[in-house]
């Protein structure tokens, strides 16, 4: 091959992986929001989680893309990692559709139905209608479609262009040499791997693997060593989309790894012990576009066939793998043996909740120091300790509702009713602090900035929030009834708040100083703020009403609010001094 020839393969393979992308991401655009709803939905047993990793991978083209998309979902607790074992194993079947549509490519006759069904043959047709629909129609659907057919015609070209420069290489001695080195299976196992691994596309690599097929020198014996390694090598996008994220996440990914491990280790073995038994003899014979293809599928389905039964061993290893913290989970101290003993029940119950309490206090801090200046493993953390809030209150609620149906004492019958509605309350305030998160990661994604003196008047907000979040779990904490007066006083200080940043956005917004669209965000971070400080004014109303053995809280708060006394006005005005925004 000459230089002329090399550059003509550089630019075979370049159109060939932009064409892929380009196509991927038309077909993304275009069904990506659908089936992530179903991928949420159908999930619930074996065969329809593979049935939709399938159908999604064969739609979007990428086994990539729908791992990467379950390693999210499991992230955000929308699926178990039970559930994204069966849709990865659909996906590595599903990935195998860009090969039998590549191996059309290397379709050859002279009959005119052979001819049509070649893609060369009908792609300038698609690019035409693609280029028509995605610079000339307006419908966004319509330029998606546009965009899909681009990306198919702009693979074909490259996958002909990269056929046309290697089939020279079929003549060069130093070429043959370098596919004998790679007629060792471990050594072919590594070329697919670390050749999959670099460019992150499985269906790619293959489709690379087709076009050099065209020279005549790759074997089958050659090319089925690298498929499987081309399966091993596609873990990595999963893996480098795990980062960051929470165990069972972390874990999905160490399962899509361990499926392609154990399955090319397990077929790699027989496939090497029968031909060293019966020496076939088709391995020495050319590979071709159609051979790869099925090689590509019979693997993968295999691959599914045996160890879809065994899921729950995967999942197994992979908790093996990324175990949970030494630290030993504070729900194991909810014992059901000790409603024998419901003093000793109420009190491991206290301590949950006080895990939960501050788990809040913790979310909201961090939470409210994202939103001038987000960082994603801070966020992270929120979301992190939001999940565990929602776990404690399961668990907590569950087993305070049992604990309730035993023979309990006053005292434990209303230490009992207090928790059960405190945690509900905590878990909302954690919930909020997600809300924030989220406010502040779309400004961050979007680039937007508040004003100056917007920054300051929510920065008022924010610490009146963070120091009534902290009053109120402090007076959880000590049962201290004179640290829970103080909340309300500060609550209503709050809520003027939200009236007044309220107020002098809809200024800023008259006088063009904010856009429409901070405002949304804007708006959204003070209700949190304020929902916050009401959800901190229900706590610190059960704790004053319990100490009288009721829970009328309504009456409690009506009549604080409406019938002020001294104190609360005293601390009122206080807490208006110290969170005064300037102007009021």
């Amino acid at each position: 091959m000459d230089l002329f020839g090399f550059l003509e393969l550089i630019g075979g393979l370049s159109l060939f992986l932009f064409g892929m992308s380009l196509m991927g991401t038309g077909l993304e655009k275009s069904a990506g929001n659908k089936l992530k709803v179903l991928l949420e939905r159908l999930t619930s047993k074996k065969l329809n989680g593979f049935l939709m990793g399938l159908a999604v991978t064969a739609i979007i083209q990428s086994s990539s893309a729908t791992t990467v998309m379950v390693v999210g979902f499991v992230n955000s607790g929308i699926m178990t990692l039970k559930q994204a074992i069966h849709v990865i194993m659909g996906a590595n079947v599903g990935t195998t559709v860009t090969a039998w549509i590549l191996s059309l490519a290397g379709i050859e006759g002279s009959n005119l139905f052979l001819k049509l069904l070649k893609p060369s043959s009908f792609t300038p047709v698609l690019a035409l209608v693609g280029i028509i629909y995605y610079l000339f129609i307006k419908n966004e659907r319509k330029k998606d479609i546009g965009l899909i057919l681009l990306g198919f015609a702009t693979l074909i070209y490259g996958m002909e262009g990269m056929s046309a420069a290697v089939r020279p290489l079929g003549e060069m001695e130093e070429f043959r040499n370098i596919l004998l080195i790679f007629s060792n299976p471990v050594l072919g196992v590594l070329l697919g791997a670390i050749v999959t691994g670099i460019i992150q596309s499985s269906s790619a690599s293959v489709g690379i693997l087709q076009a050099l097929s065209a020279t005549g020198q790759v074997t089958m014996g050659t090319a089925i060593p690298i498929i499987m390694g081309q399966n091993i090598g596609t873990c990595v996008t999963a893996l480098i989309s795990s980062v960051g994220t929470n165990k069972n996440a972390r874990r999905a990914a160490m399962v899509h790894l361990y499926f392609n491990l154990i399955g090319t280790v397990v077929f790699l073995t027989l496939f090497t012990v029968l031909d060293s038994l019966f020496n076939f003899a088709f391995l020495d014979w050319p590979s071709n576009h159609f051979f790869i293809a099925v090689v590509h599928s019979l693997f993968n389905i295999l691959c599914t066939a045996m160890l879809l039964p065994f899921s729950g061993l995967l999942e197994k290893l992979a908790y093996k793998t990324i175990k949970e913290d030494d630290k030993k989970d504070k729900v194991s101290l909810l014992d059901p043996r000790l409603f024998s003993t419901p003093a000793i029940a109420i009190n491991r119950s206290r301590e949950i909740a006080r895990e939960m309490a501050y788990a809040s206090v913790d979310a909201i801090k961090k939470a409210v120091a994202l939103v001038n200046n987000y960082d994603e493993k801070e966020a992270q953390k929120v979301r992190d300790a939001e999940q565990q809030t929602d776990k404690y209150e399961d668990a907590l609620g569950t087993y305070l509702v049992r604990l309730s149906s035993q023979n309990l004492s006053a005292r434990d019958t209303t230490e009992a009713a207090k928790l059960l509605f405190l945690i509900g309350e905590f878990e909302r305030i954690a919930d909020y602090a997600l809300n924030i998160v989220d406010s502040a990661q779309e400004m961050y994604d979007k680039k937007m900035q508040f004003s100056e003196s917007a920054k300051k008047e929510l920065g008022v907000m924010m610490s009146a929030v963070q120091e009534v979040v902290e009053t109120a779990v402090r007076a959880f904490d000590g049962n201290d009834v004179l640290l829970a007066a103080k909340v309300d006083p500060l609550e209503e200080v709050i809520d003027g708040l939200k009236s007044t940043l309220k107020k002098k956005h809809i200024e800023r917004l008259q006088c063009n100083k904010c856009t429409i669209e901070m405002g949304f965000v804007f708006s959204d971070l003070i209700t949190a703020l304020e929902r916050i400080s009401d959800h901190c004014s229900n706590i610190a109303g059960c704790l004053i009403e319990m100490s009288h053995d009721s829970l009328n809280m309504h009456s409690y708060l009506y009549k604080l609010k409406h019938e002020p006394n001294d104190e609360f006005l005293r601390q009122f005005n206080e807490y208006s001094a110290k969170y005064a925004i300037d102007g009021n």
